[in-house]
């Protein structure tokens, strides 16, 4: 017998809270300037309570190549990529008029 969700009552493997959740977030992505002229693009506004950031951060840092780290509930990328996480939270579930590019 498979495990039942908490919050939707479905079993795991049925679960739709994740892909629920990622509709409703408002998310924003900007660039910031750290130490020694370095560019970091920034992603706020994702619930780590209901979404694994860790995973999204993993899979972003794969797709772009570059080093990346969550820190206080944001995403944190090395380099400039500003478009390309758009596209790629699109792809990956999340709605894209819920997405802010700044």
């Amino acid at each position: 017998m498979s495990e039942i969700c908490t919050t939707c009552g479905l079993p795991k493997e049925l679960c739709v809270c994740e892909s629920i959740a990622k509709e409703s977030q408002r998310i924003k992505v900007y660039l910031d300037k750290k130490k020694f002229n370095r560019i970091y693009t920034v992603v706020v506004g994702i619930n780590d309570k209901e979404i694994d950031i860790k995973d999204l951060t993993k899979k972003l840092k794969n797709k772009f190549a570059c080093g990346g780290t969550v820190k206080d509930g944001r995403i944190e990328l090395q380099g400039d990529h500003k478009q390309k996480v758009k596209q790629q939270l699109v792809e990956l579930g999340f709605g894209p008029e819920t997405i802010d590019v700044r």
